[in-house]
């Protein structure tokens, strides 16, 4: 299936957060061709900062596998993964990362690349495709942000 199949269905899930008035990131993870986790930012709701979308979505593939290797997962998610979420997915194996805005002021995989440290660290790194459907995470974004701010 197209990407776009899969970003779509992260973009759902960001519409989610939207409407809960969490910053509006959403994930999904697909292995064969099937999502086996959804997630959305739920920091506020569940009052833990470790609830991004990506980790959600993470965990609920997890249960699904019954087990944290995710190999031959994709992760596709709306917003360049920080930091944080970029550990994540390399301690659970995730083979690729499908994103689509970049994030300038957080983003861990290609706006500050830690690629080099990782590969060394965990002799993997995902493959990455950046960009996919780009406009509409990065419209839903700044509409977020526009409301928050007035």
């Amino acid at each position: 299936m197209e990407p776009t199949h899969f970003m779509s269905a992260a973009y759902q899930e960001a519409l989610r957060a939207f409407d809960e008035g969490e910053v509006p990131v959403g994930a999904v993870v697909e292995l064969e061709g099937r999502i086996i986790g959804r997630g959305y930012n739920r920091v506020e709701a569940l009052g833990d900062a470790t609830a991004h979308a990506e980790i959600v979505a993470i965990t609920a593939a997890s249960n699904h596998v019954g087990g944290w290797r995710l190999n031959g997962c994709t992760l596709y998610v709306t917003l360049e993964p920080c930091l944080m979420c970029l550990g994540a997915i390399l301690q659970s194996r995730v083979s690729a990362v499908v994103y689509g805005a970049a994030d300038p002021r957080l983003g861990g995989i290609d706006t500050f690349n830690y690629r080099a440290e990782a590969e060394r660290s965990y002799r993997a790194f995902p493959a990455v495709t950046a960009g996919v459907m780009e406009e509409e995470s990065r419209a839903l974004l700044k509409a977020f942000f526009k409301n928050l701010r007035v």
